[in-house]
């Protein structure tokens, strides 16, 4: 796929911000290692050789009696029975972290929270379980939830603002009462209030914030829309007789986009920090759930560990970093009086 030279343009701006640029790539790999943290940090391994047989762990469940238990429950990798018994007849292969987001690590001689090792990484949480593993399956669940939440939230806000901006009269005139009304809604307390009657999860949690805020994006498209709906080419548009619905997807949204880009890593910034704060405050995920916030709250509680609290800031630091990094060189890509 060949770009416009227009895009190419833009292409060889957001290159020349080095920070932008490199921090886009160190963020797809972040991201890449969280989508797959099963083969990075799992108690299970990823291939059994047995027997002469092969297993695959991460896929199917075996039991005990697969390799000469005398039960028939799920085989649990961390045995040292189970252990031996494979080393003996064969070997594994582990991923380079053997503990999974719910695995608790009995075998440690310290209590928890239990300090940095050659076993543990970073340390153990006050539920033993290791804070490495917690922080790879967290990161993918605060990354998804806030690129669902920016994709969702931006559509509903470009596509009313588009609607207001377009069509003007009445119906700007009403909406822009109704964002002010609905802006103003708390939304942290009917969150909480919510997650008294209904058991908070990834897709309640979703669709309310959806709910309450989709409206960043309505005034950019809305003033984008208001300012070429008045141009000479849509006016010739109109009198020739193109329908509304070309008009604003062909003719004015491509203008409205060149904004919103600018926008969404910022967006996604602030998503991300909405869960983290939910889940810090308590009314997020359920519990056990791998959670940054729920690693800065366990900071918190336990202040003798400092391990955890310096994990969870580092861990959230560092990805905002990325996007507010990303954000500033999208935003001077498409800012014309940037030459390099």
């Amino acid at each position: 796929m060949t770009l416009s030279p227009i895009n190419q343009a833009r292409w060889q701006r957001f290159k020349h911000n080095r920070r932008g640029y490199w921090s886009l790539w160190i963020f797809l790999i972040l991201f890449l290692f969280s989508l797959f943290a099963e083969l990075l940090a799992n108690d299970k391994p990823l291939v059994v050789h047995y027997q002469n047989r092969w297993y695959a762990p991460l896929i199917f469940t075996y039991t005990e009696s697969d390799f000469g238990g005398p039960f028939a429950t799920p085989a649990d990798y961390q045995d040292p029975w189970l252990k031996t018994r494979i080393s003996q007849q064969g070997w594994a292969l582990w991923a380079p972290i053997r503990f999974s987001d719910n695995t608790i690590n009995y075998a440690t001689t310290t209590p928890f929270p239990s300090p940095p090792s050659r076993q543990n990484w970073l340390g153990t949480d006050a539920n033993g379980g290791d804070v490495l593993a917690r922080i790879l399956y967290g990161a993918r669940i605060s990354l998804l939830f806030g690129l669902m939440l920016t994709i969702l939230s931006s559509a509903i806000g470009i596509v009313v603002g588009a609607t207001q901006g377009y069509f003007g009269g009445k119906i700007d005139l009403w909406g822009q009462r109704f964002i002010e009304v609905w802006s103003g809604m708390p939304t942290l307390f009917l969150i909480i209030l919510l997650s008294s009657v209904v058991q908070p999860g990834f897709w309640w949690l979703l669709a309310i914030t959806v709910i309450f805020g989709w409206m960043s994006l309505v005034g950019v498209v809305r003033a984008e829309f208001l300012r070429t709906r008045n141009f000479d080419y849509i006016r010739a548009a109109l009198a020739l007789g193109v329908s509304d619905r070309r008009i604003m997807l062909r003719h004015m949204l491509p203008n409205a986009m060149v904004a919103t880009l600018t926008y969404l890593p910022f967006i996604l910034c602030g998503s991300i920090t909405t869960l983290t704060s939910l889940d810090f405050l308590g009314f997020g995920l359920p519990l056990g759930s791998p959670s940054l916030g729920e690693l800065l709250l366990q900071g918190k509680n336990n202040l003798q560990a400092p391990w955890l609290g310096l994990a969870g800031f580092f861990s959230l630091a560092i990805l905002l970093s990325l996007l507010i990094f990303i954000g500033e060189a999208v935003r001077d890509a498409f800012d014309p009086s940037k030459v390099h």
